[in-house]
């Protein structure tokens, strides 16, 4: 065969993967504008948005560096400067020949160093009111380290909360007088939303925006069997209740966790990691804390038992409104949503089967635990 038999196929095929590039560039210029439209952007910062995740919400911070800074900026003696989370891995805890250990969290480059200054004002509030919750290391607790910041405090020892029940009544008994603190001017900024991507820190409706980056950022990936309902899980996060106008507190904005954001520490229990604190409405707290007392066998049930647990210890500080129980069950589904969008995005891009469905169903689950949550409040 000649050499120009051979080059026919050649040209074909460079030519179909153009076409197939163009096509793949093509139907993500519509995703984007897509999301532009949905969120209030222009097409280039839609772009950024969808195209930036990643690296906005992922940052590794060198141990040792890191260790030199804290030895340089505050004179102190540290030793070694270990991973505490599996997940948010530039948080450390930094052993100390001088002293007691310390948690340093390097935050991601894109968090704005005003963010963590803020982590910093809530903490000081918090400790003006005798809140247990974690305490500033030192009082200059905040600075700029290869291009991040860098949030130091105290580390606080301490046992896991226990299960069942008794969680929930220490979680609701945290929440509740979180809720009634009164606030100034020292914590004036918006919270609740989770905020691994710093781009989407503020109220709960961060949330559904951040969820609907996550989706669209891999909106492409998405298989035609799969296509129905991706479309359905985008709607419910685009029309979903992000609790606006209903009464506001502090929040924490992410006590219940895996593990939990609070230890049972030699004083009692001790709330943790206040990046997604700020003022918001308190429903949104309470929601999450609800949504999480459920008996997590494969049919979901309500455990009334950790719902009368948590709705005792939360209402020694805090009557909620009739509005706000109407709204309770549409408000459960914003951080639920956000933690299947997050995961959703996780296993596309990682090219895994997506099996993470229970965070939002079934949605009989909701119905029967905030009915059971209301019947409770309502209880004299």
């Amino acid at each position: 065969m000649s050499a120009g038999h051979l080059s026919t196929p050649r040209r074909w095929g460079r030519g179909c993967r153009r076409r197939l590039v163009m096509t793949r560039d093509s139907n993500f210029k519509k995703v984007v504008r897509r999301h532009a439209a949905a969120t209030g952007q222009r097409y280039t910062e839609a772009l950024t948005d969808l195209e930036g995740l990643g690296s906005r919400m992922h940052h590794e911070p060198v141990a040792e560096r890191l260790l030199a800074h804290l030895r340089d900026r505050y004179g102190i003696d540290p030793v070694a400067a270990t991973k505490v989370s599996v997940h948010k891995t530039y948080v450390f805890r930094i052993d100390r020949n001088d002293g007691d250990p310390w948690i340093a969290r390097a935050f991601p480059p894109a968090r704005p160093r005003a963010s963590v200054e803020g982590d910093a004002a809530i903490l000081r509030f918090l400790e003006r009111h005798d809140f247990p919750a974690e305490r500033l290391a030192v009082d200059d607790a905040v600075s700029d380290f290869d291009g991040s910041t860098v949030l130091v405090t105290r580390f606080v020892e301490g046992d896991h909360l226990p299960g069942g029940a008794e969680k929930f009544a220490i979680m609701g008994d945290l929440l509740g007088r979180l809720h009634a603190l009164p606030l100034d001017e020292s914590v004036s900024r918006a919270g609740g939303a989770s905020g691994e991507d710093p781009s989407r820190e503020g109220a709960p409706r961060q949330d559904l925006l951040a969820g609907l980056a996550f989706l669209d950022a891999v909106d492409t990936k998405v298989a035609a069997a799969d296509r129905e309902r991706f479309e359905r899980l985008r709607d419910q996060v685009r029309s979903a209740d992000d609790g606006h106008g209903l009464p506001e507190g502090l929040l924490h904005g992410n006590l219940l966790h895996a593990p939990d954001h609070a230890l049972i520490g030699d004083q009692g229990p001790v709330a943790i990691n206040w990046k997604a604190s700020g003022r918001g409405p308190r429903l949104a707290d309470f929601a999450y804390l609800i949504w999480g007392t459920g008996d997590w066998s494969p049919t979901r049930l309500t455990n009334e038992e950790c719902v009368d647990a948590a709705v005792n210890a939360y209402r020694r500080h805090v009557e909620p409104t009739d509005e706000e129980l109407d709204r309770l069950e549409a408000v459960m589904y914003v951080r639920t949503l956000y933690l299947v969008c997050f995961s959703y995005r996780r296993a596309l891009t990682n090219g895994v089967t997506f099996d993470e469905w229970s965070f939002i169903e079934p949605p009989e689950y909701y119905r029967s635990t905030a009915a059971a949550t209301r019947a409770a409040f309502r209880r004299s």
